[in-house]
């Protein structure tokens, strides 16, 4: 099984224990990646500036992916959405003939999809489970999806946006508890943070909030701007609202890769910003 690997801009600064551990999880299920050779930013930073340009972004690294035959792995929500949108821009013929004057080429069909996604529908929590060597049943954890990985709906439709239920299923495939809580929803606060970071810290905070009142052993997230906002603003938070957390924010494929038994260092764990010592503890794994 071979995909197209998009990388898009803050993975590759902000989130090497992402790529790290989604790279070497997919690996273990005999997945491979092409590398996308010439790609950019999937154009989701100037949406709001000029659509069209974005759209035009987005589908020239679609045109790079047709030329390999193969389709679009992405590990950012954002992305995953940009590059889904500018796909069914693409069916327009007014956009589709103004990519063709501008050199862009779409030799084959191309599907994008999310890596949580893609495991969910191409691997299956079957295979999942079976590739499972260290069940993760100590831990107790909250999955947050985060805004674009289902919405908006008429993008993906693989999933439910209002009670969403396929990336759950995914974290207790490892063998993991994900608790059930309220406002699972709730944006994590970056789509403000250039506008208002006041209340983009205020809306990480409900949610690391509620993981503390949850006692969760960590938040699994599946975005790289969603872990900013819960992982790198943290110590804001705690700040503003004069409370601790000190709460591991874990990429979806560091949990997934704990399971399978993979060493620390091969999903990442030097790269976390709130170290996760006392979740290793728990599951008997390296300090």
């Amino acid at each position: 099984m071979k995909y197209a690997l998009f990388l898009g801009c803050t993975v590759p600064v902000r989130a090497q224990h992402y790529e790290l551990s989604a790279r070497n999880t997919a690996h273990a299920l005999g997945i491979e990646f092409e590398e996308m050779s010439g790609a950019s930013c999937c154009g989701f930073p100037m949406k709001a500036v000029d659509a069209e340009t974005s759209l035009l972004i987005a589908a020239r690294n679609i045109s790079i992916a047709s030329a390999l035959n193969l389709n679009i792995i992405t590990l950012c929500n954002s992305c995953t959405a940009m590059l889904s949108d500018a796909q069914l821009e693409l069916q327009n013929n007014s956009f589709y003939r103004k990519c063709k004057e501008l050199g862009f080429a779409f030799p084959h069909d191309v599907t994008v999809k999310h890596y949580v996604r893609m495991l969910y529908e191409d691997i299956g929590i079957a295979k999942i489970k079976a590739a499972v060597k260290k069940p993760l049943s100590a831990l107790n954890v909250i999955a947050h999806y985060g805004c674009h990985y289902m919405r908006p709906s008429y993008l993906y439709g693989f999933d439910d946006p209002e009670v969403p239920h396929t990336f759950d299923e995914l974290v207790t495939a490892t063998g993991a508890t994900s608790v059930k809580y309220p406002d699972k929803k709730m944006c994590c606060g970056g789509s403000v943070l250039g506008v208002d970071e006041a209340l983009a810290v205020t809306m990480a905070n409900h949610k690391l909030q509620i993981a503390k009142t949850e006692a969760a052993d960590a938040l699994i997230s599946i975005c790289p701007f969603c872990t900013v906002m819960y992982e790198d603003n943290q110590r804001k938070a705690e700040e503003k609202f004069e409370t601790q957390y000190n709460l591991p924010v874990l990429y979806y494929p560091q949990l997934l890769g704990l399971s399978f038994g993979l060493d620390k260092n091969a999903v990442g764990f030097r790269f976390n910003r709130v170290r996760p010592t006392a979740l290793l503890a728990k599951v008997g794994g390296e300090s």
